[in-house]
């Protein structure tokens, strides 16, 4: 079995990073360079930075602190956000990302999941998922989850993978910000239902929630932002709490 992966999220806005409850009331929380730094120093196995503007803006990421985390970090980094062609994710690679994802772009186009995959290969391609309970499913959300697409989140997940998707990152928005812990019946069905990674995002309040995400909710990976930001909780001590639990997580 693949050790379980504790990855730092940074959603940033007009450069610097931002943290909200449920994708609104966002606060500032630092800045880019010096969060990721912090964080791969302490044991993040990887760092996602969401340029979380930039396609409702029509723009593309920020290319500038895109180069000062390659130059500054000894971890792997996702970027996303206003990726929208096969040229942006050549350029956000070639800048020295190991990874690009996509949202409402793959959404509006689904084909260019499987352009990036042909050109770059599957492993640097997370189709990252907003949804909301609805009934017994979930639906997907676009454009920072400011529209609903009518998409179950299943459903998309399993065409994404057949597009040729390496990773899905599924966020709750209803958990996001809160503390209340993610959600574990999304991560497992994903799980239950796809062959490539699922990545939990959303919710994250204590380190039982993340041993919740990799037990009850069988994901590869849980992701955080705003536990980590404001000193709830410490990378390197959640890692032993962890092992201690007896999930295996790197080093």
């Amino acid at each position: 079995m693949l050790a379980k992966r504790i990855i730092a999220c940074l959603d940033v806005k007009e450069g610097v990073v931002v943290k909200g409850t449920n994708f609104i009331g966002l606060k500032y929380a630092g800045e880019p360079a010096e969060l990721s730094k912090r964080y791969a120093s302490e044991g993040a196995d990887e760092i996602v930075f969401l340029d979380i503007s930039a396609s409702e803006e029509g723009r593309k990421p920020n290319r500038n602190w895109i180069q000062l985390a390659a130059e500054q970090l000894n971890v792997p980094f996702t970027v996303g956000g206003g990726i929208s062609t096969v040229d942006d994710a050549r350029e956000v690679l070639s800048l020295g990302a190991d990874k690009v994802a996509v949202n409402t772009a793959a959404i509006n186009n689904p084909r260019l999941i499987s352009d990036i995959a042909e050109k770059f290969g599957s492993q640097c391609v997370v189709v990252a998922i907003d949804c909301k309970r609805e009934g017994n499913g979930w639906n997907v959300f676009s454009y920072g989850g400011s529209e609903a697409t009518g998409k179950d989140a299943v459903e998309w997940t399993l065409e994404c993978e057949k597009l040729g998707a390496g990773e899905i990152l599924a966020t709750s928005i209803e958990r996001d910000g809160t503390g209340n812990g993610f959600d574990c019946k999304l991560t497992s069905m994903l799980a239950d239902k796809l062959g490539i990674p699922i990545i939990a995002s959303g919710g994250a309040g204590g380190e039982k929630d993340f041993l919740d995400a990799f037990t009850k909710g069988k994901a590869d990976a849980a992701l955080a932002a705003g536990i980590f930001h404001y000193g709830k909780l410490s990378i390197v001590g959640l890692k032993q709490y962890l092992k201690k639990n007896g999930v295996e997580v790197r080093a």
